[in-house]
């Protein structure tokens, strides 16, 4: 079976997409197109040996009789109309984070989906399948260290042309948020931020770097320092202390180099780079669910999870203080 996909959105993450499911990921075909600019669809579909339909109306594509799923990689406010015309055709979607710009707008998703009566939605948080992530989640599901007691992580990279306002949060944090989130077993309850000393080499007006401290129900500590004008690299580190010991995100792979007096190994400049594989296995997994009629990657319920915890920590940024993060119940739906 060959799913027929439409992708929403062709700019940079929407053109690596479509490479990604056009050339790597059996079982996947890219038949339609649509963004604001065209010439962006046209020049994908020659430089990748396409034949995909331009549709000049994302909500067409959506309902085009010759598209089995939609990827909605498109500027996000517009990401969760497209997401629920997707989910009003009953056709499985992936969308790349936000999944809408606002808490509500998501809670919108989620009761549009238990409406319908089936899981429809996946977004796009892929660290959850990098290795190197799930290396860290076995070693806290087979209790080597004890029960979690404190992690200490950093976002850092080395430049964020076009950041301003809360970006750093909603835009940069997000991944965080989900991931730990999905490492712990466990929900956030509170959340405070703390502002340093600004960095001098970064966009006038953007505060950097952001401290987040986020307190969950078992009442594990979380310290997450994001720093994207950090210069010297683009480096994610999560180190978990347990009550027996302590478990790191390994590095990842590079060569070791003896030179010129120095002892060193290459440090990632690209995000794409660094989780490229991660990816690859998403849309993998993606594709497979799709063929097994069962949605199984991150949901509807964690995108809305995730948005009331950026707004939760934007709040605290502005206020000082220690935010509530108030959760509704789960939905047996999404459990």
């Amino acid at each position: 079976m060959t799913v027929k996909i439409g992708v929403t959105g062709t700019g940079a993450i929407g053109r690596e997409h479509v490479f990604r499911l056009s050339r790597k990921i059996p079982g996947a075909q890219v038949v339609a197109l649509n963004d604001v600019n065209i010439s962006s669809c046209e020049s994908i579909n020659s430089d990748f040996d396409l034949d995909a339909k331009i549709f000049t109306d994302g909500h067409e594509l959506i309902k085009s009789d010759s598209v089995d799923a939609i990827v909605v990689a498109s500027w996000g406010p517009t990401h969760e109309e497209f997401v629920n015309s997707a989910i009003s055709a009953g056709k499985f979607v992936f969308c790349e984070k936000p999944l809408a710009v606002t808490a509500e707008g998501c809670r919108q998703i989620i009761d549009a989906e238990l409406t319908g009566g089936k899981r429809l939605v996946q977004v796009g948080f892929m660290r959850r399948y990098d290795q190197a992530y799930q290396q860290l989640k076995k070693c806290l599901q087979d209790n080597t260290i004890g029960h979690p007691i404190i992690l200490n992580c950093a976002h850092r990279a080395p430049h964020a042309p076009g950041f301003g306002g809360d970006m750093a949060i909603t835009d940069s944090l997000v991944h965080e948020f989900d991931v730990l989130r999905w490492l712990l077993d466990d929900d956030y309850v509170a959340a405070q931020v703390i502002l340093p000393r600004k960095t001098s080499l970064c966009d006038e007006g953007l505060q950097d770097p952001h401290i987040v401290q986020l307190r969950t129900r078992q009442g594990i500590h979380i310290s997450i320092e994001s720093f994207v004008n950090a210069h010297y690299g683009y480096d994610i580190q999560c180190q978990v202390v347990g009550e027996k010991g302590v478990a790191a995100l390994p590095e990842p792979a590079s060569v070791q180099l003896r030179e010129l007096g120095k002892l060193s190994h290459e440090i990632l400049i690209d995000w794409k780079d660094r989780f490229v594989a991660a990816f690859d296995q998403e849309f993998r997994d993606w594709i497979q669910s799709i063929k097994t009629g069962k949605a199984e990657g991150p949901s509807a319920w964690d995108g809305y999870v995730v948005a009331v915890t950026a707004d939760a920590c934007v709040k605290a940024k502005h206020s000082g203080q220690f935010e509530n993060i108030d959760l509704p119940p789960r939905p047996d739906f999404y459990q």
